[in-house]
């Protein structure tokens, strides 16, 4: 879900409270803080020697024994909306980054709108090669990219 797409709902939603849920189906407790808003860019070199980038808005969800409040989508909006300088576009993809046990970054995978609620299903990210073919991972005489066959690495 782009960082336009979440505000859309926030904002069409001002009163709902927001869940997220993460990809084992447990909740982050409704008495989240959302801590930090922020643009991550990555840059890296893949394992084939190519060039490569991601850019993120990043929201980080963090509990306390603090338990008698909740976030609105009006006041999460209204968050966004002092982060907006932060980020070189709304097409940004959102994360939730949570510590669930340990602190990890999950996509937002759908959304759904009840009488008085945003839920947001989080998806887990996984590693993956991204020089399949440079390595030989496609091809079924070499399995690995750092095989001395595969020519990267």
């Amino acid at each position: 879900m782009t960082l336009l797409q979440f505000s859309k709902l926030l904002n069409d939603n001002p009163q709902h409270l927001i869940r997220f849920v993460l990809p084992n189906e447990e909740v982050i407790p409704s008495h989240y803080h959302i801590t930090e808003v922020g643009h991550v860019q990555k840059s890296f070199i893949d394992c084939g020697g190519t060039l490569r980038s991601t850019s993120t808005c990043v929201l980080q969800a963090w509990t306390a024994d603090d338990d008698d409040h909740s976030l609105s989508a009006g006041k999460l909006s209204s968050i966004l909306k002092l982060a907006h300088k932060v980020f070189p576009s709304d097409g940004l993809p959102v994360e939730v980054e949570f510590e669930a046990p340990y602190i990890s970054q999950f996509p937002i995978a759908t959304s759904e709108t009840t009488s008085d609620t945003l839920i947001f299903q989080l998806e887990a990210k996984h590693t993956d090669c991204l020089a399949k073919v440079k390595c030989g991972i496609e091809n079924k005489e070499s399995s690995s990219c750092c095989s001395p066959k595969s020519g990267c690495c």
